[in-house]
């Protein structure tokens, strides 16, 4: 494969749209397949993108977070399978700088951007099965399995957990090809069907302490703890994506069609029911963008604080892309919801797989309840208290 990563890229947005042009003319029936889009996935190596969120310093593109997500958005129209193992890629790049210390992370950056290297997710702080057990001064074991796995598969380095004796969480990094670990492919889901987000086994995996992100650690201090934030937006830029897919899709399907037969005009573009439709459309989602982009200033700034931010200047963030979250999960569900009232029965028809949007932000909305980012909002309104951060907060 062409190595490019580590040339500068003069309009990364153009290329994510070259790419969601690609993903779109295969996104329907690669969604009724499942499993794993390895084609599509080299694509995204040998675009450069994977090299986004990595500083210049070690050869990667330095790129502001606005770019970052906006490349997880524009994907995101086309196949928000590819969004996801895309964005969580850049989610696991910044975890590493949160959690550890330049001496470490430098040659594992450096090696993502000289060989293209997908970065796959084993974390999933929920799911304690995963042991870790000190052998001896320099190394570890991990044993067990782990749930919602997404982009494990076809990746080349991972970000895996586990729990000692004491319950601390350990968090290391490891090559994916590390002896010992395995995938299930057991993701069969209604929706995200192509990110892999299924079990893996760890059967006595060998951890070195020097591959163990403890210095500050998971969560450690408020800049630390922008992980989770990072991972929300993430979220958000995703929804966004698929409801102006949906909205694009619904729009030219509109355009070429005739009225209703009971309609006082001839072209559904002038309906004024259809055009009622539309209009709430857009309303939901400029709000879902404008809110998006308060949230991406947000935490753009408290990124460039760097160690220096307050509990109060991250709880700032927090509530800020809380906010875009409740907007962008409730706009992708009612537009991918809603299409098809504009669009007509034939817009049901299987062959054309339109569901598939509703579907994957139906499943993907899932990650962490929704009620409980009204909850903090709702208390931060109150009582003017932040939330407390998390892996989901």
């Amino acid at each position: 494969m062409m190595n490019i990563a580590h040339n500068p890229l003069t309009d990364p947005l153009k290329i994510a749209k070259d790419l969601a042009q690609e993903f779109a003319q295969t996104a329907a029936e690669r969604d009724k397949q499942g499993g794993n889009p390895k084609h599509e996935r080299d694509l995204i190596r040998a675009s450069g993108l994977l090299t986004l969120s990595i500083k210049q310093e070690f050869g990667g593109q330095g790129a502001d977070w606005a770019t970052i997500f906006n490349s997880i958005q524009i994907i995101a129209r086309a196949d928000s399978s590819l969004a996801h193992v895309y964005g969580f890629h850049h989610l696991l790049i910044a975890t590493v700088e949160l959690f550890a210390q330049k001496q470490q992370y430098e040659p594992w950056f450096k090696q993502t951007v000289q060989q293209n290297l997908f970065w796959g997710n084993t974390l999933n702080p929920l799911d304690r099965r995963t042991s870790a057990t000190q052998i001896s001064e320099t190394e570890y074991i991990f044993h067990g399995d782990k749930s919602f796995c997404s982009g494990s598969i076809d990746s080349d380095m991972l970000l895996c957990s586990a729990y000692n004796p004491e319950g601390k969480l350990l968090i290391g990094v490891i090559p994916t090809q590390r002896k010992g670990v395995s995938f299930l492919g057991d993701w069969n889901n209604m929706g995200q069907r192509q990110t892999d987000s299924g079990s893996s086994y760890f059967e006595n995996v060998k951890i070195h302490v020097n591959e163990l992100l403890l210095n500050p650690g998971p969560l450690s201090t408020p800049y630390s703890s922008l992980r989770p934030l990072i991972a929300q937006l993430i979220f958000v830029h995703m929804f966004l994506g698929v409801a102006e897919g949906a909205f694009n899709t619904a729009k030219e399907t509109v355009q070429g069609q005739k009225a209703w037969s009971k309609s006082l005009v001839e072209h559904a573009v002038n309906d004024p029911y259809t055009q009622r439709h539309f209009a709430e459309f857009y309303v939901q989602l400029e709000s879902v963008r404008l809110l998006a982009n308060k949230a991406v200033a947000a935490l753009q700034q408290a990124w460039d604080i760097g160690e220096a931010l307050t509990p109060e200047q991250r709880g700032e963030v927090s509530i800020a892309i809380a906010t875009a979250k409740i907007a962008a999960t409730n706009t992708s569900l009612a537009i991918t919801q809603n299409m098809f009232q504009v669009m007509g029965a034939r817009a049901t028809t299987a062959q054309l797989n339109l569901d598939r949007f509703w579907r994957n932000v139906r499943t993907q909305t899932l990650h962490d309840p929704i009620d409980y980012k009204y909850q903090e909002v709702g208390e931060w309104v109150l009582t003017n208290q932040v939330p407390q951060p998390s892996f989901y907060a």
